[in-house]
């Protein structure tokens, strides 16, 4: 359900003319600036407001980047101008615009490695981001994009957990989104957001033990991710059968 916000945020979408790629100076501006804090801003993006209930698997990232962003606002600006519902532009700005670039690429062939279509019954794991995506829901801890200084936030400074205005932000959104989701596999992406995760294990907010723990992160800027897999990829594989066998 898009809340009125959203709605008046999308109508604004509507109004954008359309473009083969948006700059900052398009999208970065006080009429789509949610909340500010210092050098921290988070900008509306309608690319995680949809949900897919049903998903057997879920990727949950720190918060869309820029590039996400950028896809997102590309896809939903056209699927309103080609006259279709609100609900049906942001279902578009999310299949177009989920983990879009290297951290996709790199996503699928570390689940590859592991040999996820396997134990999901699909040919290959691209087909997540295409055939298959009904199987998958893809989010972030952050469900809107948060940049410092405009450029992308990375978890880490200021720490999510140490920031008050970050982590409320979490609270508001992400417990009651894990919530509509049954009980899938849920990926987290990078040792940031397991991070948060455990803790809000630990204050009860969320409640499911299907956690695919180790994953690195899939940033390019990660240069030790292909060591970081290594070292986790046994546990990975034993937790995916365990999955499996449930």
């Amino acid at each position: 359900m898009l809340t009125a916000q959203s709605k008046n945020y999308l109508s604004f979408i509507r109004s954008l003319p359309i473009k083969e790629q948006y700059s900052k100076q398009d999208l970065l501006i006080e009429d789509l600036l949610l909340a500010r804090e210092g050098q921290l801003e988070m900008y509306y993006a309608p690319h995680n407001e949809y949900i897919n209930p049903l998903a057997k698997i879920v990727i949950v990232g720190i918060t869309p980047g820029w590039t996400q962003m950028e896809r997102a606002y590309q896809a939903a600006a056209k699927s309103l101008h080609r006259g279709e519902t609100e609900e049906e532009a942001c279902k578009a700005a999310k299949i177009a615009a989920r983990f879009a670039g290297s951290m996709r690429t790199n996503i699928i062939s570390m689940l590859e490695a592991l040999d996820l279509p396997h134990y999901f019954g699909i040919e290959k794991t691209s087909d997540l981001f295409d055939a298959k995506s009904n199987l998958l829901h893809t989010t972030s801890l952050l469900k809107y994009p948060v940049f410092v200084d405009k450029q992308n936030y990375n978890g880490h400074v200021p720490s999510l957990l140490k920031s008050e205005f970050l982590y409320e932000k979490v609270l508001g959104s992400f417990p009651q989104e894990i919530s509509m989701l049954g009980n899938p596999l849920i990926i987290p992406l990078g040792k940031s957001v397991e991070t948060v995760l455990h803790r809000l294990i630990q204050q009860n907010q969320i409640k499911t033990e299907n956690f695919l723990w180790g994953f690195p992160h899939p940033s390019g800027a990660n240069g030790h991710r292909h060591k970081q897999f290594e070292k986790a990829k046994p546990e990975m594989i034993r937790r995916l059968r365990y999955f499996q066998m449930k």
